[in-house]
């Protein structure tokens, strides 16, 4: 195990002053060096702590407006030479350099300027409002932050002042830390760095693309007493040709209804509410009026106020058919559409309409920024990294574990189901038959209570499940979900497996005649 590491020197240079005082004097206790810059040296000098200011350092003046005052060797040297390499410390030597063990720095207030002016991107204001926007693009603390967190071996890094009490734990006990502290500050550093580029690329490719502003400052959150904002660039995705603009809510809806159409070969049509398909079918070449038919046939009521998506052109049959209906919808989404359905369907003025990429760009996601194969959330004061599930079941990943076969209908409403599961939260299910998604359950604690649900919608809407498929994607605990399947006449079902039960099930299903499946693919999503 490494010894922990004494601070000795610390170079500080902050914004925003709030909460430093304690950490200056505790540095001070420890006779800890300390290096400023401009506003915060004089900060520092009125608490009647020795500091020494950089520009005595580097016998260079700060220029150019204080564009440029750390971006010297003398600084970068002290954090970013290897305290263990031989050379590095010989050149360290030849050059005077002095080693930095501590740096806190935070970055200039970017998306606050940004949010003063509005979130408009270039011009869209006033010459004064972007010129102030450009200059809080911070260039020197961005490059102190990364070669402190690149150096964690050596150095302590404070990206800002939610670090500030993790770093005042520590000093209260000592000067030192431990190599397993730097690298904490060090990831800590990187997300500040990430989410700060994230809104600098947002603006200037909101300036690049004819007045699309990528850093939208949206009415407001999931609620009306929550602020929103997107930041990022819709374009890539899609462009909207008709209708108010899109809600944080439209957003998430947009993106399930997206990622679940894409996921199909066939025409598909899905209707999407609160990111769950509450209708779904696919259908043969030619016939998209037929599977949006079905799938709003499946739950009309949940339908109102939802997401449409479809993985094919929109025609004027599709357009005249949906006027005809008189229904409500959010927002409805194709690759693209005719010039007859597009007027027709521009009708319903608040209507957004969508023309999104074609399924099989959206399908290259892994080669470009669209749908990046990265999933980011935020969770506590950090954030969850995972790779977007992008798996799609097909006739390889099949294990056939009954007696009996699926046969070749049922082995395709399989394979459905399983998509369909999917993109639901869990705990979830899909019951389908004939290439249409006739009831769905989901968001359950209990499998039981998700399947429970979609047989109870199946028969509120008149759906018999004889000869229907049922996906679950997760696997069985128990085998009293297949018993009440095999019961309401459903002829095949499609799981993961891997549970210790495993068999029970199995059995279950060998007793009703049921063909079973297993994919070895879960599908949680929470």
């Amino acid at each position: 195990m490494k010894i922990p590491k004494k601070i000795s020197s610390a170079l500080i240079s902050v914004f925003n002053k709030d909460g430093l005082e304690e950490i200056v004097k505790l540095l001070a206790r420890y006779k800890v060096k300390i290096i400023s810059t401009g506003g915060t040296a004089e900060f520092i000098r009125k608490l009647k702590i020795p500091v020494t200011e950089v520009e005595a350092i580097t016998n260079f003046p700060a220029i150019f407006g204080s564009r440029v005052k750390t971006l010297q060797p003398q600084i970068f040297g002290g954090i970013l030479n290897r305290r263990d390499n031989k050379k590095d410390q010989k050149e360290k030597e030849e050059h005077k350099i002095a080693d930095i063990d501590l740096v806190i720095v935070d970055l200039y207030p970017f998306e606050e300027t940004l949010e003063k002016y509005g979130n408009e991107p270039s011009f869209a204001k006033t010459s004064k409002g972007e010129a102030e926007i450009i200059e809080k693009i911070d260039i020197g603390g961005i490059a102190l932050i990364r070669a402190a967190a690149k150096n964690f071996n050596d150095v302590v890094v404070i990206p800002s002042k939610y670090q500030y009490q993790e770093l005042i734990k520590i000093l209260k006990k000592s000067a030192k830390t431990t190599l397993e502290q730097r690298k904490k500050f060090a990831g800590q550093a990187f997300e500040v760095t990430s989410i700060y580029d994230t809104a600098i690329r947002g603006y200037f490719q909101g300036v690049s693309k004819a007045g699309f502003d990528t850093s939208i400052k949206l009415r407001y959150g999931e609620n009306p007493h929550q602020g929103g904002k997107f930041v990022g660039n819709l374009s890539e995705i899609f462009s909207q040709l008709n209708g108010k603009e899109l809600s944080y809510n439209n957003l998430l809806d947009t993106e399930a209804a997206i990622t679940t159409i894409s996921d199909f070969k066939d025409p598909a049509f899905a209707i999407i509410k609160h990111l769950n398909a509450c209708g779904l079918a696919v259908r043969k070449e030619g016939k998209l009026l037929d599977a949006y038919k079905a799938a709003y046939k499946a739950d009309p009521l949940s339908a109102f106020g939802g997401v449409f998506a479809t993985n094919r052109i929109i025609k004027e049959n599709i357009a005249k058919y949906i006027k005809k209906q008189k229904i409500f919808l959010e927002v409805i989404i194709a690759p693209d559409f005719t010039k007859k359905a597009l007027e027709i369907l521009k009708e319903k003025k608040d209507c957004r309409i969508l023309k999104c990429l074609p399924a099989e760009a959206l399908a290259k996601a892994g080669q470009n920024p669209i749908l990046p194969t990265k999933q980011i959330r935020t969770c506590f004061t950090g954030l969850l990294v995972q790779d977007r599930d992008t798996h799609v079941e097909n006739e390889k990943d099949l294990k056939i574990v009954t007696k009996r076969k699926p046969t070749k209908q049922e082995e395709k409403d399989l394979l459905m189901a399983a998509i369909a599961t999917k993109h639901l939260k869990s705990n979830s299910v899909a019951l389908v038959k004939n290439g249409t998604l006739v009831s769905m359950g989901c968001g359950q604690t209990s499998r039981i209570d998700a399947l429970k649900q979609a047989i109870d919608k199946a028969k509120k809407f008149g759906f018999s499940l004889k000869g229907a498929v049922l996906s679950s994607e997760a696997f069985f605990p128990f085998p009293d979900s297949v018993e009440m399947a095999g019961k309401a006449g459903v002829s095949a079902v499609i799981q993961p497996g891997g549970s210790k039960n495993d068999q029970a099930s199995i059995d279950m299903a060998n007793k009703y005649k049921m063909a079973m499946v297993t994919t070895g693919f879960r599908h949680f999503k929470h």
